[in-house]
């Protein structure tokens, strides 16, 4: 049985940092594609990040945020930097079963974390 477990998420003050870090059991996925989402209160769940052998942003985040791999640990990392309000939300983090390359769509995600909360004060 595969599972995804998020630690890392708390409260920060706008501008400050926060590491996410998603451990997948179960199975590798050290070369497939995983990503991370995020759902705020009364929003639809939105693409944050991805990584396979590229790395995808989405442009709220981009040069803001990076994601990346530590192989050793078998873990995905999600580095939040210069966090802002509108960051608050449930981050998830999501793993695809096939190694077809990074998407943005959630419904190509075959595996997802419980979420971690990430909130952000102004």
């Amino acid at each position: 049985q595969v599972q995804l477990v998020e630690s890392g998420g708390g409260l920060v003050q706008a501008g400050g940092s926060l590491r996410l870090s998603c451990a997948p059991s179960g199975r590798t996925f050290s070369t497939y594609p995983m990503g991370w989402f995020r759902q705020a209160p009364g929003k639809e769940r939105e693409f944050v990040a991805a990584i396979s052998w590229t790395t995808d942003y989405a442009d709220s985040v981009k040069g803001r945020f990076t994601i990346s791999r530590d192989n050793a640990k078998r873990t995905v990392i999600l580095q939040m930097n210069s966090l802002k309000p509108e960051d608050t939300a449930i981050y998830y983090c999501a793993a695809r079963g096939r190694n077809y390359g990074n998407s943005r769509r959630a419904v190509e995600y075959d595996y997802w974390g419980q979420g971690t909360q990430v909130t952000v004060s102004s």
